[in-house]
């Protein structure tokens, strides 16, 4: 696999190039003041990695939930709350 890695301003002027190297089956990253911000990666993969996705956005938003309530108890959710807001937005099936 080939991973290429561009600044915003170049994505923004060789997107259609960009899309070319993806079809081969080249990943593109994307940088924004010299950090990652996006990926392109095939269809085809992406795809595949929905289910995957989807959980490791839940453990994101799991864990800055976590950080928030280890810094101010006060601000925590009880756990049927936090997963009724997860389903509400998509991220997880009732």
């Amino acid at each position: 696999m080939t991973l290429t890695i561009v600044k915003s301003r170049q994505a923004r002027q060789e997107w259609r190039d960009m899309l070319d190297k993806v079809q081969t089956g080249e990943d593109v990253i994307i940088e924004r003041n010299g950090k990652r911000v996006a990926a392109v990666i095939p269809a085809e993969d992406y795809e595949l990695l929905q289910e995957e996705l989807e959980d490791l956005r839940i453990a994101r938003r799991a864990g800055i939930a976590y950080e928030s309530w280890k810094n101010n108890p006060d601000t925590g959710k009880p756990y049927v709350e936090f997963r009724s807001q997860l389903v509400d937005e998509g991220l997880l099936d009732e």
